[in-house]
């Protein structure tokens, strides 16, 4: 939903005149305003009026709160426009979108884990790998992307890859590839924030994208995870 213009505030008698306003004594500026409204109390005293401060607010309150998709896919695509003015090639491009992706997963690994622990009395935490990765699946996607992944899918040929099929990627959903970088992936992004939750929950891995398109998903993305060794030697301990 869009938010309504800001307004210029309209001052009552009890507030400054207009002449004052004007006052060139009264502002270091020119047509400044007021640092904040002022309002009369009962003693006939003005004081500012005391505004919401973001880091006062309840995370908990905004567990289901959402942004415009306009809105993120505007952001996003300056992102990506910018980050390619200053890079030398498609790999380059990519790197920097995890690195990017990475910094944004660790902080929504740290919100999830401050939101279980605030609401349950004895929270869980996943030393299993299969769980934490249904964990990303579900969990992390509907926090980022408002809906859970469509698939996960484990390699036949290696042991250590596993990975996440996304049909139609948010990241992907409003950009437009030019033929000459066709093997780029935007859900590069995508990859950095599951990197970044699993080395947070103990799995460390080199997670990257690719692009799979199908006939009825063309912007399909696969996001492949690559565990370290040391995880697979904990899970054969742990079976």
């Amino acid at each position: 939903m869009q938010q309504p213009q800001s307004r210029f505030p309209v001052l009552s008698s009890s507030s400054l005149s207009s002449a004052d306003l004007l006052s060139p004594t009264n502002s270091s500026a020119r047509f400044s305003l007021p640092s904040a409204p002022l309002i009369s109390t009962t003693l006939g005293q003005t004081r500012p009026v005391q505004r919401p401060n973001i880091y006062d607010r309840n995370l908990n309150k905004t567990r289901t709160a959402e942004v415009s998709a306009s809105a993120f896919a505007f952001l996003f695509s300056e992102v990506v426009q910018y980050t390619q003015k200053r890079v030398s090639g498609i790999n380059d491009l990519e790197r920097r979108l995890n690195t990017l992706g990475y910094r944004v997963g660790m902080r929504v690994l740290e919100l999830m884990v401050w939101r279980a622990e605030s609401s349950s009395k004895a929270p869980k935490r996943e030393i299993r790998f299969l769980p934490a990765l249904m964990s990303i699946h579900t969990q992390v996607w509907r926090a980022v992307f408002g809906k859970p992944a469509d698939a996960i899918e484990k390699s036949v040929e290696n042991e250590d890859e596993y990975m996440i099929i996304d049909n139609d990627p948010l990241v992907e959903r409003h950009i437009s590839v030019p033929r000459d970088m066709n093997q780029l992936s935007c859900s590069s992004f995508t990859a950095g924030i599951v990197e970044a939750v699993l080395d947070g929950l103990g799995f460390p891995a080199r997670v990257t994208a690719h692009n799979t398109p199908t006939q009825h998903h063309p912007s399909r993305s696969t996001i492949l995870i690559k565990l370290e060794k040391t995880v697979l030697e904990r899970e054969e301990i742990l079976k």
